[in-house]
């Protein structure tokens, strides 16, 4: 199962379901990428309803400060999740 966030998008109350989360560290300057020697996080997402529905009306609402912030809540989530393993 995948991991779920409540919170709010425009107010409403939502699911946010991470369906994808992968963090490169950085990896310094001797690599062939500017991407891994900086380091990256990818992250995919779905909204859903309270009832677990998806909810792609909702995820229109999203401003980019709204994606920002839950690419950040999952980031937080799941780091502390790891530390709780």
């Amino acid at each position: 199962m995948a991991d779920q966030i409540d919170t709010r998008i425009s107010g409403i109350p939502c699911i946010i379901e991470c369906v994808y989360f992968f963090k490169q560290p950085a990896l310094g300057p001797d690599c062939d990428s500017d991407w891994d020697a900086n380091g990256y996080t990818d992250i995919e997402f779905e909204v859903l309803d309270r009832r677990g529905r998806p909810a792609p009306w909702l995820k229109e609402k999203m401003t980019t400060d709204d994606v920002a912030r839950i690419k950040a809540l999952i980031e937080d989530y799941l780091e502390k999740t790891e530390r709780d393993l």
